[in-house]
């Protein structure tokens, strides 16, 4: 299955993941950034650059189209980053790091 368009800067891959269009940037990835610092799509263009204001405000015009979809996908990521995190709290490596006191 190719990609398909969804509007004149966002693209769906064959995963139904949400591309800015010729980019290797996720809608996803800006939303994010703009829920941890809700900012205008100018001021979010300073942060990236290489992304053109209008691509940003169709990102952030997806992310408000399927904010549901998306705000379930960010929770779940955070989840299993949580979880990853807590077990390799005490992991070998961890252990090694803090028997030579380089890590509380």
């Amino acid at each position: 299955m190719s990609a398909i368009e969804v509007s004149s800067h966002v693209r769906l891959d064959e995963h139904g993941v949400a591309w800015i269009d010729e980019t290797r940037v996720k809608v996803i990835e800006v939303a994010v950034a703009w829920l941890a610092n809700p900012s205008s799509a100018e001021e979010m263009h300073l942060q990236y650059p290489h992304l053109s204001v209008a691509q940003i405000h169709a990102a952030l015009a997806y992310y408000h189209d399927h904010k549901e979809a998306l705000d379930k996908h960010i929770a779940e990521s955070l989840e299993r980053t949580d979880k990853l995190a807590a077990e390799s709290a005490d992991s070998p490596g961890r252990r090694k790091l803090r028997a030579m006191g380089l890590i509380p």
